[in-house]
């Protein structure tokens, strides 16, 4: 099993730029693809950016591309999300996930584990 816990949120203004952490236990966390999702109230869970659990493969949704950066440390067992030129449709809680699997899922129910949720709020 993998746990996962999401850190880094905030209050920021547009524009602004952001880095989110998620800490995961456990001796397998190098064996998982990882990614980030959001959700802002009323909408449901969205894809953000996913890594291979390699890092090799990554992959963003169109929303995000070129201004949000995922990347691991599979030595700290540590995920991160820089996210730069926010804007006020990033406003959500950013959650990480861990799926044990092969390259870099972009759908929900590919992912078994599933942090607390940290909010992002940008103000314009």
């Amino acid at each position: 099993q993998v746990q996962l816990v999401e850190s880094g949120g905030g209050l920021m203004q547009a524009g602004g730029s952001l880095r989110l952490s998620c800490a995961a236990s456990g001796p397998t966390f190098r064996h998982y693809a990882m990614g980030w999702f959001r959700q802002a109230p009323g909408k449901e869970r969205e894809f953000v950016a996913a890594i291979s659990w390699s890092g090799d493969s990554i992959y963003y949704a169109d929303s995000v591309k070129g201004r949000f950066t995922i990347s691991r440390d599979n030595a700290k067992n540590a995920l991160y999300l820089q996210m730069s030129s926010l804007k006020s449709e990033d406003t959500a809680a950013y959650y990480c996930a861990a799926a044990f699997k092969v390259g870099v899922p972009t759908s929900t129910v590919q992912y078994s584990y599933w942090g607390q949720g940290t909010q992002v709020t940008v103000s314009s």
